[in-house]
């Protein structure tokens, strides 16, 4: 094969393999964790089982993390394709300039102390800057991150919906009804409360709003 045929066809296996690995970035640089594990939480603390279906709540965690994550994706996209593809820039100057804004996003979102830990387990000095930490230390920090900021969310969601499970078996103990179950007839409750304060709109301003 002649260069240019072995330079383009280097240029398809590296799409090819950016497709494949497209569903794994998205779960790892981006805050479709934090969103999809809030979700579950609200299912599970209004006691709906199935309603919303996961994979209503997971195309919806999706739209949300293309919403917040497009002007990182503008960026990546102007400073490094856009750039490779009009054959201005190498391919390793490409990658790190489309890496730096995703870099940049999960610095923000990321705990001190989760780099730490990182740096700490590959016995590394912290760098001097953010385009000298490696991507093998951002990712897994990040997404630790995006854990526990989930669960605190999903704590501080649960506490309503418990305090209306807690008043409804009071009541019902108080009349005698200790066979029916209290989740039953709380479940209506919850949910009439929810769509009352307008329970998506508050959510889903708030989990945007926790993004850096």
């Amino acid at each position: 094969k002649s260069p240019e045929q072995l330079v383009s066809s280097l240029n398809v296996l590296v799409l090819l393999t950016l497709l494949f690995l497209a569903p794994s970035m998205v779960l790892v640089m981006t805050t479709f964790t934090r969103f999809v594990i809030v979700f579950g939480f609200l299912r599970q603390a209004m006691g709906t089982q199935q309603v919303p279906p996961t994979q209503l709540l997971v195309v919806l965690a999706m739209i949300l993390t293309f919403f917040v994550m497009e002007p990182v994706g503008t960026k990546a996209y102007e400073d490094g394709i856009k750039p490779y593809v009009e054959k201005k820039i190498g391919y390793e100057e490409a990658f790190d300039k489309t890496a730096m804004p995703f870099k940049n996003f999960m610095i923000r979102n990321t705990r001190e102390k989760d780099l730490a830990l990182f740096f700490r387990i590959r016995k590394m000095e912290n760098p001097s800057s953010i385009a000298a930490v490696p991507l093998s230390i951002i990712i897994p920090a990040f997404v630790i991150s995006e854990l526990k900021t989930a669960f605190e969310i999903g704590f501080l969601l649960f506490l309503p919906f418990l305090v209306i499970d807690m008043v409804v078996a009071s009541i019902l103990m108080s009349m005698g009804m200790m066979m029916l179950p209290p989740v039953m007839i709380a479940l209506p409750f919850k949910i009439l409360i929810f769509v009352l304060i307008d329970g998506w709109s508050l959510l889903i301003g708030n989990l945007i709003a926790s993004v850096k």
